[in-house]
């Protein structure tokens, strides 16, 4: 009926683009069972091991018992949960801001914040490398999009004076997804200061793993190494924090941190937040939990960042060589995407995933490995990894 499709489809496979679904039959960890086979595991976004910790299946339990299952309406309705509250009062809390919101996903919350703060007469301005979800949301705000290069502070000041717009606002990966890397955000809040703009920070790979604390990138340094900031202009009215709790945090969802003023205009105008049921509160329940083994398990983000330097340290003689990264993220640069695929493979061959990542989700020419570290992961298994990688780069 749709020979076009098929055809796309064909062109795809061939030129290794193609996606594929693995069925995972197994608790999220280092170690997982796809198709009845064990794998150690490098790409996963549960970066400090809490997708099956325990004390949050337990709290599941707990949450289901109090709150029930579904949630039953949208939060206007009559699904905004004692337990939503409760978890919107302490992410405020532990991010530093006045107000917190939750969202479903990432993707919503990026959507619901761009299309109800800007439109037609007003203009947003992206970094490259943005994820997709601040990409969509320019282009359904209607706002004018002026894209900068990436983390190119000078280039995208040009933009600004340029910009006659009546609203401006800046919209930015804090840890970029695909390349590790982290955007200087304490000089992005003086652009904004100075030419009168908002900034909405995306922090889904750093809530939890950066900063005092894991309270993400506000509370760290640009080196990403975890020390906190004295810059408290950080929190100002005009920035907003988005935040997703299914990496780090280990559950779902998401949250949109922010003046009072600002989380007001969202549930008024934010149609992703509007339009859809409420999460599950127990959901919120765990996610409770959650956060308070974020802020005492310091411990977790320790070996994270060891297991960081052993990783950078092992593939120094390969081949191929990392991005710069000094997050639990590490690329490992092949360029040509069929490649990336072979190596892929030939890791899944030796027990061993690590996702070969290919374009259009990377510029062209830049396929690469994604290496995701877990504070659950062990020496030996980085050890592993560096000689699974020795083989394949010998072959």
């Amino acid at each position: 009926m749709f020979p076009d499709l098929a055809e796309q489809l064909l062109i795809r496979e061939q030129q290794g683009l193609r996606r594929y679904r693995s069925v995972l039959e197994s608790p999220q960890s280092t170690y997982v069972t796809i198709d009845g086979h064990t794998y150690l595991s490098f790409s996963s976004n549960d970066y400090l091991g809490l997708a099956s910790h325990p004390a949050l299946i337990q709290s599941v339990f707990q949450g289901a018992q109090q709150y029930g299952v579904g949630a039953g309406a949208s939060h206007l309705v009559n699904g905004h949960s004692a337990a939503h509250h409760v978890l919107e009062e302490a992410l405020a809390q532990f991010t530093g801001f006045s107000d917190a919101l939750l969202f479903s996903t990432g993707y919503m919350a990026n959507i619901g914040v761009v299309t109800a703060l800007v439109g037609r007469n007003d203009a947003i301005f992206a970094d490259k490398l943005n994820h997709a979800s601040l990409n969509d949301a320019a282009i359904l705000s209607r706002a004018q999009l002026i894209r900068y290069p990436h983390c190119d502070l000078p280039a995208l000041e040009r933009r600004l004076i340029a910009s006659k717009a009546k609203r401006k606002l800046i919209v930015t990966d804090a840890v970029f997804s695909m390349d590790g890397d982290v955007a200087p955000v304490e000089n992005l809040v003086k652009l904004c200061d100075k030419y009168n703009a908002m900034l909405l920070l995306d922090d889904a790979h750093g809530f939890g793993v950066l900063g005092a604390d894991g309270r993400g990138i506000l509370f760290a340094s640009e080196s990403a190494k975890g020390r906190k900031s004295t810059c408290t202009a950080l929190h100002a009215p005009n920035i907003i924090y988005m935040a997703t709790l299914g990496k780090a945090a280990g559950v779902f969802g998401a949250f949109v941190a922010a003046s009072s003023e600002i989380i007001a205009t969202l549930i008024q105008a934010a149609k992703s937040y509007i339009y859809t049921t409420a999460s599950p509160p127990l959901l919120a329940h765990v996610l409770l939990k959650s956060l308070q083994l974020i802020e005492e398990d310091n411990w977790r983000r320790e070996r994270l960042f060891q297991l960081v330097k052993q990783l950078k340290d092992a593939l120094q003689t390969l081949q191929w060589k990392l991005l710069s990264s000094s997050t639990p993220i590490q690329p490992l640069l092949i360029g040509d995407t069929k490649a990336a695929v072979r190596i892929s493979q030939d890791l899944k061959a030796q027990g061993i995933l690590v996702p070969a990542i290919r374009p259009p989700t990377v510029p062209q020419n830049t396929a690469r490995l994604r290496i995701s570290l877990s504070a659950s992961h062990r020496g030996e298994d980085i050890v592993r990894l560096a000689a699974a990688l020795q083989n394949t780069n010998a072959a």
